[in-house]
Protein backbone atom coordinates (compact mmCIF):
# COMPACT_ATOMS: atom_id res chain seq x y z
CA UNK A 1 0.00 0.00 0.00
CA UNK A 2 1.57 3.47 -0.38
CA UNK A 3 1.63 6.49 1.88
CA UNK A 4 0.70 10.06 1.03
CA UNK A 5 2.35 11.78 3.66
CA UNK A 6 1.02 15.85 3.57
CA UNK A 7 4.55 18.04 4.00
CA UNK A 8 3.45 21.32 1.97
CA UNK A 9 2.86 23.92 5.07
CA UNK A 10 4.16 26.87 6.20
CA UNK A 11 4.25 25.85 9.68
CA UNK A 12 3.62 29.97 10.64
CA UNK A 13 2.65 28.48 14.28
CA UNK A 14 5.81 27.03 14.65
CA UNK A 15 7.94 30.26 13.76
CA UNK A 16 11.01 31.43 14.17
CA UNK A 17 11.82 27.62 13.48
CA UNK A 18 10.05 27.15 10.21
CA UNK A 19 11.60 31.01 9.11
CA UNK A 20 14.33 28.73 7.02
CA UNK A 21 13.28 25.54 6.19
CA UNK A 22 9.46 23.66 5.48
CA UNK A 23 7.83 22.63 8.87
CA UNK A 24 8.54 18.30 8.61
CA UNK A 25 12.12 19.69 8.60
CA UNK A 26 11.88 21.08 12.14
CA UNK A 27 14.11 18.68 13.90
CA UNK A 28 12.81 16.88 16.63
CA UNK A 29 15.46 15.19 19.20
CA UNK A 30 17.49 16.00 16.26
CA UNK A 31 15.52 13.79 13.62
CA UNK A 32 13.48 15.71 10.85
CA UNK A 33 9.86 15.31 11.50
CA UNK A 34 9.10 13.97 8.23
CA UNK A 35 11.14 11.43 9.10
CA UNK A 36 9.51 9.68 12.14
CA UNK A 37 6.06 9.57 9.45
CA UNK A 38 8.32 7.86 7.30
CA UNK A 39 9.83 5.67 9.91
CA UNK A 40 6.23 4.90 11.33
CA UNK A 41 5.13 4.05 7.68
CA UNK A 42 7.98 1.68 6.88
CA UNK A 43 7.22 -0.22 10.33
CA UNK A 44 3.85 -0.81 9.05
CA UNK A 45 5.18 -2.55 5.51
CA UNK A 46 4.75 0.52 3.03
CA UNK A 47 5.53 0.08 -0.45
CA UNK A 48 5.93 4.08 -1.89
CA UNK A 49 5.94 7.24 -0.13
CA UNK A 50 3.77 10.21 -2.43
CA UNK A 51 5.17 13.38 -0.60
CA UNK A 52 3.48 16.43 -1.02
CA UNK A 53 5.25 19.50 -0.87
CA UNK A 54 5.19 23.27 -1.12
CA UNK A 55 6.46 25.58 1.01
CA UNK A 56 10.64 25.58 0.29
CA UNK A 57 10.21 22.11 -1.61
CA UNK A 58 13.50 22.00 -2.30
CA UNK A 59 14.91 21.65 0.75
CA UNK A 60 12.61 18.17 1.12
CA UNK A 61 13.45 17.63 -2.52
CA UNK A 62 17.05 18.10 -2.54
CA UNK A 63 17.47 15.74 1.14
CA UNK A 64 15.31 12.55 -0.25
CA UNK A 65 15.93 12.42 -3.03
CA UNK A 66 13.89 9.30 -4.45
CA UNK A 67 13.63 7.35 -2.17
CA UNK A 68 14.29 6.59 1.98
CA UNK A 69 15.92 3.80 3.44
CA UNK A 70 14.64 1.97 0.20
CA UNK A 71 11.91 3.08 -0.33
CA UNK A 72 11.00 5.19 -3.41
CA UNK A 73 9.41 8.43 -3.11
CA UNK A 74 7.36 10.32 -5.41
CA UNK A 75 6.81 14.58 -4.82
CA UNK A 76 3.59 15.99 -5.63
CA UNK A 77 3.71 19.59 -5.82
CA UNK A 78 0.71 21.77 -3.90
CA UNK A 79 1.52 25.53 -5.17
CA UNK A 80 -1.21 27.26 -3.16
CA UNK A 81 -1.99 26.47 0.31
CA UNK A 82 -5.71 25.45 0.41
CA UNK A 83 -6.29 22.88 2.61
CA UNK A 84 -5.97 19.29 2.99
CA UNK A 85 -8.44 18.04 0.92
CA UNK A 86 -6.79 20.61 -1.78
CA UNK A 87 -3.23 19.14 -0.75
CA UNK A 88 -4.68 15.64 -1.14
CA UNK A 89 -5.68 16.20 -4.72
CA UNK A 90 -2.20 16.86 -6.26
CA UNK A 91 -1.44 13.05 -5.33
CA UNK A 92 -4.39 11.73 -6.74
CA UNK A 93 -2.67 11.08 -10.46
CA UNK A 94 0.00 9.11 -8.46
CA UNK A 95 -2.86 6.31 -6.21
CA UNK A 96 -4.46 3.45 -8.24
CA UNK A 97 -5.74 1.73 -4.83
CA UNK A 98 -6.53 1.76 -0.98
CA UNK A 99 -3.82 4.30 -0.01
CA UNK A 100 -2.69 5.73 3.93
CA UNK A 101 -2.88 8.84 4.34
CA UNK A 102 -0.27 10.91 7.39
CA UNK A 103 0.07 14.39 8.52
CA UNK A 104 3.93 15.45 7.97
CA UNK A 105 3.92 17.36 11.50
CA UNK A 106 2.52 13.85 14.03
CA UNK A 107 4.86 12.09 16.05
CA UNK A 108 3.18 8.44 16.58
CA UNK A 109 3.68 5.90 18.93
CA UNK A 110 0.58 4.38 18.25
CA UNK A 111 -1.40 1.60 16.93
CA UNK A 112 -1.40 2.22 13.17
CA UNK A 113 -1.20 -1.25 12.03
CA UNK A 114 -4.73 -1.80 13.61
CA UNK A 115 -5.78 0.98 10.71
CA UNK A 116 -3.84 -0.56 7.66
CA UNK A 117 -5.43 -4.25 9.21
CA UNK A 118 -9.22 -2.65 8.97
CA UNK A 119 -8.91 -1.45 5.94
CA UNK A 120 -7.70 -4.49 4.15
CA UNK A 121 -10.77 -6.38 5.64
CA UNK A 122 -12.98 -4.75 2.77
CA UNK A 123 -15.52 -3.83 5.34
CA UNK A 124 -14.89 0.23 5.44
CA UNK A 125 -14.34 2.77 2.58
CA UNK A 126 -11.92 4.36 4.88
CA UNK A 127 -10.81 3.76 8.33
CA UNK A 128 -9.07 6.84 11.02
CA UNK A 129 -6.99 6.60 13.98
CA UNK A 130 -8.70 8.43 16.62
CA UNK A 131 -8.31 9.83 19.94
CA UNK A 132 -10.32 11.15 22.88
CA UNK A 133 -8.92 14.67 24.40
CA UNK A 134 -10.27 17.00 26.72
CA UNK A 135 -13.13 18.74 25.71
CA UNK A 136 -11.15 22.15 26.14
CA UNK A 137 -9.17 20.82 23.56
CA UNK A 138 -11.31 19.43 20.94
CA UNK A 139 -12.16 22.73 19.02
CA UNK A 140 -8.56 22.65 17.73
CA UNK A 141 -9.05 19.55 15.71
CA UNK A 142 -11.51 17.84 13.18
CA UNK A 143 -13.84 16.37 15.71
CA UNK A 144 -15.64 13.10 15.30
CA UNK A 145 -19.32 11.72 15.83
CA UNK A 146 -19.71 7.96 15.91
CA UNK A 147 -22.43 5.47 16.30
CA UNK A 148 -22.45 2.70 17.86
CA UNK A 149 -20.67 0.71 15.83
CA UNK A 150 -17.55 2.80 16.11
CA UNK A 151 -18.73 4.12 12.43
CA UNK A 152 -17.94 8.23 12.21
CA UNK A 153 -21.36 9.61 11.18
CA UNK A 154 -20.19 13.21 11.44
CA UNK A 155 -16.83 15.34 11.13
CA UNK A 156 -16.55 19.02 12.32
CA UNK A 157 -13.41 21.00 11.27
CA UNK A 158 -12.00 23.24 14.52
CA UNK A 159 -16.04 23.40 15.32
CA UNK A 160 -16.55 26.45 18.49
CA UNK A 161 -18.70 24.00 20.12
CA UNK A 162 -17.65 20.20 19.85
CA UNK A 163 -20.54 17.56 19.68
CA UNK A 164 -17.69 14.77 20.99
CA UNK A 165 -14.15 14.99 22.05
CA UNK A 166 -13.08 12.31 20.13
CA UNK A 167 -10.72 13.78 17.35
CA UNK A 168 -8.98 12.29 14.02
CA UNK A 169 -5.31 12.14 14.45
CA UNK A 170 -3.62 12.84 11.09
CA UNK A 171 -3.43 9.17 10.34
CA UNK A 172 -6.23 7.78 7.92
CA UNK A 173 -6.59 4.95 5.15
CA UNK A 174 -8.58 5.82 2.31
CA UNK A 175 -10.20 3.97 -0.94
CA UNK A 176 -9.53 6.47 -4.11
CA UNK A 177 -13.19 7.54 -3.66
CA UNK A 178 -11.90 10.18 -0.88
CA UNK A 179 -10.56 11.87 -4.40
CA UNK A 180 -14.07 12.75 -5.50
CA UNK A 181 -15.41 13.83 -2.48
CA UNK A 182 -12.40 15.91 -2.24
CA UNK A 183 -13.17 17.50 -6.12
CA UNK A 184 -16.93 18.51 -4.81
CA UNK A 185 -15.52 20.24 -1.48
CA UNK A 186 -16.39 23.78 -1.66
CA UNK A 187 -14.02 26.82 -0.04
CA UNK A 188 -15.01 26.74 4.02
CA UNK A 189 -14.94 30.25 5.96
CA UNK A 190 -11.36 29.96 6.10
CA UNK A 191 -11.08 30.32 2.53
CA UNK A 192 -9.52 26.43 2.44
CA UNK A 193 -10.68 23.07 0.81
CA UNK A 194 -10.93 21.17 3.95
CA UNK A 195 -10.57 17.23 4.28
CA UNK A 196 -13.25 16.69 6.90
CA UNK A 197 -15.45 18.09 4.43
CA UNK A 198 -14.74 15.52 1.75
CA UNK A 199 -15.17 12.80 4.76
CA UNK A 200 -18.67 14.45 5.38
CA UNK A 201 -19.79 13.99 1.41
CA UNK A 202 -18.29 10.04 1.57
CA UNK A 203 -20.39 9.85 4.61
CA UNK A 204 -23.86 11.51 2.93
CA UNK A 205 -23.11 9.00 -0.03
CA UNK A 206 -23.12 6.12 2.49
CA UNK A 207 -19.64 4.83 2.67
CA UNK A 208 -18.76 3.51 5.68
CA UNK A 209 -15.82 4.92 7.69
CA UNK A 210 -14.31 3.05 10.67
CA UNK A 211 -12.93 4.63 13.84
CA UNK A 212 -9.87 3.12 15.65
CA UNK A 213 -9.10 3.67 18.91
CA UNK A 214 -5.48 4.77 19.39
CA UNK A 215 -3.58 2.78 21.74
CA UNK A 216 -0.40 4.78 22.84
CA UNK A 217 0.01 8.67 21.87
CA UNK A 218 0.60 11.22 19.56
CA UNK A 219 1.75 14.61 19.31
CA UNK A 220 0.97 17.10 16.71
CA UNK A 221 3.76 19.58 16.32
CA UNK A 222 1.70 22.87 15.74
CA UNK A 223 3.59 24.89 18.06
CA UNK A 224 6.91 25.55 19.19
CA UNK A 225 5.68 23.24 22.93
CA UNK A 226 4.37 20.72 21.05
CA UNK A 227 7.66 20.61 19.93
CA UNK A 228 9.30 20.20 23.77
CA UNK A 229 5.92 17.59 24.47
CA UNK A 230 7.47 15.25 21.75
CA UNK A 231 10.71 15.65 22.93
CA UNK A 232 9.33 14.32 26.34
CA UNK A 233 7.44 11.67 25.42
CA UNK A 234 10.37 10.46 23.15
CA UNK A 235 12.81 10.70 25.88
CA UNK A 236 10.22 8.98 28.04
CA UNK A 237 9.69 5.83 25.91
CA UNK A 238 13.71 5.68 25.58
CA UNK A 239 14.20 5.56 29.24
CA UNK A 240 11.78 2.63 29.12
CA UNK A 241 12.70 0.90 26.36
CA UNK A 242 16.57 0.23 28.32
Amino acid sequence: MKAVILAAGKGTRLRPLTDDKPKVLVEVNDKPLIEYAFDSLIDIGISEFVVVVGYKKEQIMERYDDAYEGIPITYAHQRDQLGLAHALLTAEPYIEDDFMLMLGDNIFEANLADVVDRQAEDRADAAFLVEEVPWEEASRYGVCDTNEDDEITRVVEKPDDPPSNLVMTGFYTFTPAIFHACHLVQPSDRGEYELPDAIDLLIQSGRTIDAIRMDGWRVDVGYPEDRDEAERRLQEATTDAE
